[in-house]
């Protein structure tokens, strides 16, 4: 048996260095409003200078009129969104201006206070929708994506009035039959959903009057037409019959596209903004730490798979795969020249491409069951 030494060779010091990725929130909103404050209010928030809203009081109080009961109605819905931010307007109102001072803000929906997407006969869209629309195009900083959302005028429900700028799968659009903000009410139903959740049949916290069975087939369409609807880009409120009790649903889960290369549900758009921004966080220490090797880029597929892989087991996701070419010429044992200089090239300008293929499980949108007697 060997004898212990006393003296110390080799000495080690250990020291836990943890890496926790950067974190997304899913269901911020930044409202924005006009403040009609009475005679000797105190205490309103200041224009253009976004404030979180923790309660439906709070909002009244803080910013009496549109916006206030706006961001009231959005904290009121279950599940609850997020932090609601209450941006109020100046009192010689751009919409324009106030966006553009909300670039950096952390929320992923937004939403103008009271304010109806209308098209006047021979007139043009509402100007601060086209703005938003505008706005929620982008480009952003990391993580900073986000959607607006939008109502039409109480009773409006024909889809055509959607067009040219408005034509965004960066948009929610929403035809309703209420007095109530039905734009600020569906941005915190969204919001209080996980991203991969679909926003179909969700309940939504508004009082609403119906849609007459004519209506809703001009909106999307008959069962019984093969042409595709001309409303597959907006959303209407419903009390469905067979749903028990009394309660008003998101009759869809559509974004303003309409385009067949647009992403056409809400729920697509919002998990691939936090699927990416996922990856980005996970990743960035990978820079200027990893090696253009076989063993750098291995470790470089299992760190993607790491934010993957659970993603799949959650069934968020049904299937991946990830895809570093450069890597598959590193484990050929006799690579080609041409091999070779594509590896020399990638060591040399220090990039290597990764792809990841995803495979999406969306939630069933429409059932179609025939019974056959016999």
């Amino acid at each position: 048996m060997a004898t212990p030494s006393p003296v110390r060779y080799i000495r080690v010091q250990a020291k836990p260095n943890f890496f926790s990725p950067a974190v997304r929130p899913t269901g911020d909103i930044a409202i924005i409003g006009a403040v009609t404050p009475p005679a000797g209010a105190t205490g309103l928030i200041p224009a253009n200078e976004p404030k979180v809203i923790l309660d439906p009081d709070e909002a009244l109080e803080k910013a009496p009129g549109p916006l206030g009961k706006a961001v009231a109605l959005a904290l009121q819905q279950e599940p609850g969104p997020g932090n609601v931010y209450a941006v109020r307007l100046a009192d010689q109102p751009d919409v324009a201006d106030t966006l553009s001072k909300i670039k950096t803000l952390p929320v992923q929906l937004v939403v103008i206070a009271d304010t109806p997407l209308e098209v006047p006969a021979g007139g043009q869209p509402t100007d601060a929708i086209v703005k938003l629309a505008e706005h929620v195009k982008g480009p952003f900083g990391e993580g900073l994506e986000r959607m607006g959302v939008a109502m039409l005028g109480k009773g409006d429900h024909d889809p055509l009035i959607i067009t040219g700028t408005l034509n965004t799968d960066r948009m929610v659009y929403v035809a309703h039959k209420s007095d109530e903000d039905v734009a600020a009410a569906v941005a915190g139903t969204i919001g209080g959903y996980d991203p991969h959740v679909s926003m179909l049949l969700k309940k939504v916290g508004v009082s609403s009057g119906e849609f007459t069975a004519d209506e809703l087939i001009k909106i999307n369409g008959s069962e019984d037409d093969d042409s595709p609807p001309a409303g597959n880009n907006l959303n209407w409120l419903v009390n469905p019959a067979l749903i028990p009790g009394q309660g008003v649903y998101l009759g869809e889960g559509y974004t303003g596209a309409n385009g067949t290369t647009d992403k056409k549900y809400i729920d697509i758009v919002r998990m691939l903004d936090d699927l990416t921004f996922r990856l980005k966080a996970s990743l960035i220490t990978t820079i200027g730490e990893l090696r253009i090797s076989r063993t750098g880029l291995r470790a470089l597929a299992g760190q993607m798979e790491g934010v993957l892989e659970p993603l799949r087991r959650s069934e968020v996701i049904e299937d991946y795969e990830v895809v570093i070419p450069v890597l598959q010429l590193f484990d050929k044992p006799q690579p080609t020249p041409e091999e070779e200089k594509i590896m020399a090239d990638a060591r040399r300008d220090r990039l290597a491409e990764a792809m990841i293929k995803i495979t999406y499980a969306g939630a069933i949108h429409r059932l179609s069951i025939k019974l056959t007697f016999k």
